[in-house]
């Protein structure tokens, strides 16, 4: 089996992104706080049990007609955030508050749900793991629920939605057949089931760690274990809000609410479940990973024991060798065996008998 070797000598993503340029600022003023994104583009996708449509719309007055359908389910999908004025008249026509396009901007919101009169405002967290650079990344999903239609908006183009978008085109499952909270929870489903990709690759980054740890710590796997550890905060970030955002959307299943059937609110207790089992991964690796730090440095310091073990063997070793090489070094013409044929021979002998000594006695007592 092919050992996998995984590289972790880029920067972290930061934790907390800069909101400097919102100070200051009425509440609901849209402002972008972050910089590496994507021109916006939009997708529909209308559909009944019957028929269905896809189009990408080059303006926003080609989904206000959707808005005026009753019969189907209007799935209105933004990729990018760059116009705001896009978003702006989108927000506008849809009527959602403006405090509401304020989070969608802000892309380091926490996974939550907010409901209004007309409609429920989620917020959740997409993660992926950058191949090649083996990086974690976190990207928000706004979810916007009305009893007719759906709007998600992601910061940048491309997510995990393809098989969703593939369940509506061919009219599998049960998307084609239900209404707008349940392709609300599929999305939500989708996002929560990935998680459990993410942890598949970080349980495979753990045991790597913890082979290298074992065979040959180096300050370079001390570097891994603090990047591992700040990925474990990020994970941490963005994965126990869901639980209390899975929870408020079972609540409003149970009550009166018509934004979220009882038939949906099943779904979502399951759902619920694959979040409490997320989360009990996440704190179990951090556990791990808080402990590596721990075997790290005993690690560290039983190797430097070892080292200075053998050092002060040796040492020990050669201390009587020292006293006798320089009991005969001493210039005195009255010594005895000095002028013995077998004075050189005979020291060395004894010397060699002394280091024998010392070491069956090193090994008796298990010092070695």
């Amino acid at each position: 089996m092919a050992e996998t070797v995984f590289k972790l000598n880029n920067p972290s993503l930061p934790v907390v992104k800069k909101r400097s340029q919102k100070a200051g600022l009425p509440p609901g003023t849209p402002v972008l706080t972050e910089d590496d994104t994507e021109p916006s583009k939009i997708t529909i996708l209308d559909y009944d049990s019957k028929d269905f449509t896809e189009i990408k719309p080059k303006s926003i007055d080609e989904c206000i007609a959707y808005m005026k359908r009753k019969k189907s389910v209007t799935w209105i999908n933004v990729d990018g955030l760059q116009d705001i004025s896009m978003l702006q008249k989108l927000c506008e026509e849809f009527g959602i508050h403006p405090l509401v396009l304020e989070d969608i901007l802000s892309t380091d919101q926490r996974p939550k749900v907010e409901s209004y009169d007309t409609y429920l405002y989620i917020v959740s967290r997409m993660l992926d793991i950058d191949g090649k650079k083996n990086q974690i990344s976190s990207e928000q999903i706004s979810i916007i629920l009305t009893p007719t239609f759906v709007i998600s908006i992601q910061e940048k183009k491309g997510d995990i939605f393809e098989s969703i978008r593939n369940q509506i085109r061919t009219n599998k499952g049960k998307l084609r057949k239900t209404g707008p909270d349940f392709l609300a929870y599929s999305i939500l489903d989708r996002i929560v089931d990935h998680y459990f990709l993410i942890l598949e690759q970080l349980g495979e980054r753990i045991e790597f760690m913890e082979e290298e740890l074992v065979r040959s710590p180096s300050p370079k796997t001390l570097h891994q274990i603090h990047r591992m550890k700040r990925d474990m905060v990020l994970l941490r970030k963005s994965i126990w809000p869901m639980r209390e955002l899975i929870n408020g959307l079972d609540r409003e299943g149970q009550s009166s609410s018509l934004l979220i059937k009882k038939g949906t609110a099943i779904y979502l207790r399951d759902l619920y479940d694959h979040t409490i089992q997320v989360i009990d991964t996440v704190e179990t690796y951090r556990d791990i990973v808080s402990g590596m730090l721990d075997i790290y440095l005993s690690s560290i310091s039983y190797r430097l024991n070892e080292i200075m073990k053998v050092l002060t063997i040796i040492g020990t070793i050669f201390i009587p060798l020292t006293f006798v090489t320089g009991l005969y070094g001493m210039n005195f013409r009255f010594m005895p065996e000095l002028e013995h044929p077998f004075g050189y021979p005979l020291v060395l002998f004894l010397m060699m008998i002394m280091s024998f000594i010392m070491l069956i006695y090193f090994r008796r007592k298990k010092w070695i």
